[in-house]
């Protein structure tokens, strides 16, 4: 039975999107049902050093500890998930390093700990584990007082343990690297290059490495009372050597089976049900092709919420969120679409710029029509690691997890691309964008249902032409002409080159996909395409 459900799954995503039969079902209004909570809502997530270096020399107690939670109360947030590791923890793990392992209270900032550090992020590394440090020595467990304070809110508290963290791998003396790391070198999926850190990830293909990401999952399931535990995939996405991932589909199953076993005991002994997540990439062949096999884990009933997300270098908009709805259907698996906070049109870019409200609920809002039951925030914290226009972030957490909270309110659509991808699988990047004279290029963005009032604008960045040149330039939209509305200085995110503006009048736009088309008189590039609602 097993593999007949993956060859099921192999050939749905090999069709591109969702198969014929769920393409007639949802002609018809008939679409795959799963059994899942209601309403939407949001996920966050906190990561295992934000709140211990941005309170860093603050007074800190018991309630000042618990009361960070309090922001989320009364908002959107029906999952909170609370990270409590890297390759050390942030608390004071028996099994694993804890994150103070080999400090210094009183030594320098060049202290042997923080030697390999470069100067101007030592205080950062240090705020973090000095903190961890003194909320240990004063017996305060933050996971426990967040846990509580949570329930208290009526917002579910999650555990979200990083399966493979390799943040740093540049500097093999880091802070951050558990001595079993850096004692275990034949432990890692790549050992004959180092062009990038996911290659100095362990190997899931090694039962020792799988023993030790274990021993932590044991002592969590132990320590903490939470409502649920996510297995975070995504950092960093890779655990097989290149050519291994298929074996990988096998050992990751029963790897989850096992979880599932050990929170099935402990279900008895808290007295409440205890769900499993997994985070895992946004396409489910790239998915496949890492070695994860979600459509069987939710088919065996061995997780509960499946998050599909980018890893890092940009959100991504168009997520193919009806395939794995196809993929889950007969399931009770909660689907939801992560967000990361930056946004870039393309991998060349050197812009690390963040959302900001607009975007966000351009993103949100299409995945939601497109059938997300969660919209998951990654790295939008209270501070620091945020969205740039952090003074919108209380509106943020009211109004992104709901279709209904969305409608109405200005939104962007901005093309973006996916930036993760198995060993040898072609990627689709589209752009920047050559566009030839008198050649046509197309663009397709997601955007969502169609507001009811109110105006809208395709938006192109162009390098290469004057205003004038794209006054001539010819922009259809679903295949009707666009009017040219001229230069505009566009607010952040955008790109470093001109952006010019079509006015469309509402009637053009399809619910769902949208396409822009583009042909000019001269040789061009666009670099930037976006829809907005205003």
């Amino acid at each position: 039975m097993k593999t007949l459900s993956r060859r099921a799954c192999l050939q749905s995503v090999a069709a591109g999107f969702a198969s014929a039969a769920m393409l007639r079902s949802s002609a018809t209004g008939a679409t795959a049902q799963r059994t899942v909570p209601a309403p939407t809502g949001l996920c966050l997530n906190e990561d295992n050093s934000h709140y211990f270096s941005t309170r860093a020399g603050q007074t800190l107690n018991r309630e000042t500890v618990a009361s960070w939670v309090d922001q989320y109360a009364h908002t959107q947030v029906r999952e909170l998930m609370l990270c409590p590791n890297s390759m050390r923890t942030s608390y004071d793990s028996k099994v694993w390093d804890p994150i103070w392992k080999g400090y210094d209270p009183d030594g320098p900032d060049d202290q042997p700990l923080l030697a390999s550090t470069p100067a101007a992020a030592r205080k950062g590394a240090r705020n973090w584990i000095h903190t961890a440090w003194q909320l240990q020595r004063a017996g305060i467990d933050p996971y426990q007082l967040w846990i509580e304070r949570a329930r208290r809110h009526g917002i579910s508290p999650w555990i979200s343990m990083r399966m493979n963290d390799v943040h740093n791998v540049d500097d093999e003396r880091s802070y951050i690297h558990s001595e079993f790391w850096r004692q275990n070198p034949q432990l890692r999926r790549v050992n004959y290059r180092l062009d990038r850190s996911a290659d100095r990830a362990f190997d899931y293909g090694r039962a020792e490495v799988r023993e030790h990401h274990f021993k932590l999952i044991r002592e969590l399931a132990e320590r903490y009372d939470f409502d649920g535990l996510e297995l975070d995939w995504m950092r960093f996405g890779y655990h097989f050597q290149p050519g291994h991932e298929r074996a990988g589909l096998e050992i990751l199953t029963e790897f989850t089976a096992e979880v599932r076993r050990l929170l099935n005991v402990w279900e008895k002994k808290r007295g409440h049900k205890i769900r499993l997540g997994a985070r895992v990439p946004s396409r489910p062949q790239t998915a496949l092709g890492l070695g994860y096999d979600p459509a069987t884990w939710a088919r065996k009933k061995l997780i509960d919420m499946l998050v599909v997300t980018p890893f890092w270098a940009s959100i991504e908009t168009d997520m193919p969120i009806e395939t794995w709805q196809e993929l889950l259907r007969g399931t009770s698996v909660t689907l939801a679409a992560g967000l990361e906070v930056l946004i870039r049109t393309h991998p060349e870019s050197k812009q690390f710029q963040k959302n900001t409200l607009e975007t966000v609920r351009g993103a949100a809002s299409s995945l939601l029509d497109r059938g997300a039951d969660r919209i998951y925030l990654f790295n939008y914290m209270d501070s620091q690691t945020a969205m740039d226009d952090l003074e919108n972030y209380p509106t943020l957490l009211r109004e992104a997890g709901r279709a209904d909270t969305l409608q109405g309110k200005a939104r962007r659509h901005v093309l973006t691309f996916a930036d993760t991808w198995a060993p040898g699988e072609p990627s689709a990047i589209p752009l920047p964008a050559q566009c030839p004279a008198d050649r046509w290029r197309a663009f397709r963005l997601a955007t969502g249902p169609v507001p009811t009032g109110g105006v809208a604008f395709a938006r192109l960045g162009v390098e290469g032409l004057t205003e004038a040149d794209v006054a001539n330039c010819e922009v259809r939209l679903n295949g009707e002409a666009c009017k040219f509305g001229g230069k505009i200085e566009l607010k952040t995110p955008k790109p470093e080159s001109p952006v010019y503006s079509f006015p469309v009048p509402l009637t053009m736009l399809q619910r769902g996909y949208n396409v822009i088309e583009f042909a000019s008189k001269r040789d061009c590039r666009i670099t930037w395409v976006e829809i907005a609602f205003a």
